[in-house]
């Protein structure tokens, strides 16, 4: 039996398999190795290549977007810089705009000051005036009587106040129209018409006939129809008669008690009348209804008494004179003090509170 030869391990059996080849000759498994590595090269080199030429084309890229980004930026520091002209202009033009908003605003704080100063003196010169305007109301109705210039004072005063329509000034309204109420309900004496009267009385008294400057009347009418049937002697005949009677004249007066006055006692008798007529006017004026009674009383009097009382004029006068002497005159007066003390405690309250 043949023995199995030994299979060398190690590098005592690669030499002699290495000794015995021939240097020409290549291991087999070497050609995939080149084959392979030779694919490697193609493919490192393509690789290489086609990675060359993305790289230059994203340098071509990057340089193009590079270039506009570089415009871009630019015309992104132009408009930034217009931006930054802009804005400067914008903040300039806002500071000349918070000035004048200051300034206006410091304007209306002194309008608005100004206006409350200007309301506050014309509320003050407005209740001044409404002060006075009650004041003289009052004075009215105190020295003359006249209740009819009170109430177009106190109508005058709350149409003023009125006019302000302000809520503060309701209860100083409601007190002046319970005093205009007042007055309406107030009796009315008719001063001036009476005093007109007065006066025209005093202006007829020169003109009015006294009684013992009249003459009796003769039939004038019946004596001329005697004269035109008469002949010429008898006319003679009654005309002698006549001048020969009127030599002594005889009067027969309706009053035996006449007073027989000189020239001059006429003038004063006038002149006393008016006086009496002229203090009736100041009673009337005062309200003093008892002078005025007193004086008209005496009037009527001396009218009777001295003037003719047949004559149509005296007639007239002394109607009138006792027409006027039964007027009334002496009322009680209303007052308007409630709505002058309501002016004047809110006048003192408006000057506390400042």
């Amino acid at each position: 039996m043949e023995e199995s030869p030994k299979i060398a391990t190690g590098e005592s059996a690669a030499k002699p398999v290495l000794e015995g080849a021939s240097p020409n000759a290549r291991p087999r498994y070497l050609h995939p190795v080149a084959l392979v590595a030779a694919l490697a090269l193609v493919v490192l080199a393509w690789q290489w290549y086609d990675s060359h030429q993305q790289i230059n084309t994203l340098q071509h890229e990057l340089a193009r977007r590079l270039a506009a980004a570089d415009v871009e930026n630019k015309e992104s520091r132009g408009v930034a810089e217009q931006v930054r002209e802009a804005t400067r202009e914008a903040q300039v033009k806002l500071g000349v705009l918070e000035a004048k908003l200051q300034e206006s605003q410091n304007q209306q704080i002194a309008l608005e000051a100004l206006y409350q100063e200007l309301s506050r003196s014309r509320d003050e010169s407005l209740l001044a005036d409404v002060e006075q305007t009650l004041l003289v109301a009052s004075q009215q109705l105190q020295l003359a009587g006249n209740v009819k210039s009170a109430l177009i004072a106190l109508q005058a005063a709350d149409a003023r106040l009125a006019r302000l329509d302000r809520p503060q000034l309701a209860g100083l309204r409601k007190v002046i129209a319970r005093d205009v109420e007042r007055l309406k309900l107030a009796p009315y004496v008719d001063v001036i018409g009476i005093s007109a009267r007065i006066d025209n009385l005093m202006g007829t008294i020169d003109s009015l006939p006294l009684a013992l400057e009249v003459r009796p009347q003769e039939p004038a009418a019946a004596k001329g129809a005697a004269d035109a049937d008469a002949n010429a002697w008898m006319r003679f005949t009654r005309e002698l008669w006549r001048d020969m009677r009127d030599l002594v004249r005889i009067e027969r007066m309706d009053r035996p008690d006449i007073p027989l006055l000189a020239p001059g006692q006429t003038y004063f008798l006038r002149e006393n009348l008016k006086l009496r007529l002229l203090g009736a006017r100041l009673a009337l004026l005062a309200h003093d209804e008892k002078s005025f009674k007193t004086d008209l009383k005496a009037a009527r009097d001396w009218l009777a008494r001295y003037y003719d009382a047949r004559d149509k004029t005296v007639a007239n006068a002394v109607t009138a004179v006792r027409q006027l002497h039964d007027s009334q005159i002496s009322i009680e007066m209303p007052d308007v003090a409630s709505s002058l003390d309501a002016v004047r405690n809110y006048r003192l309250t408006r000057e506390r509170a400042r």
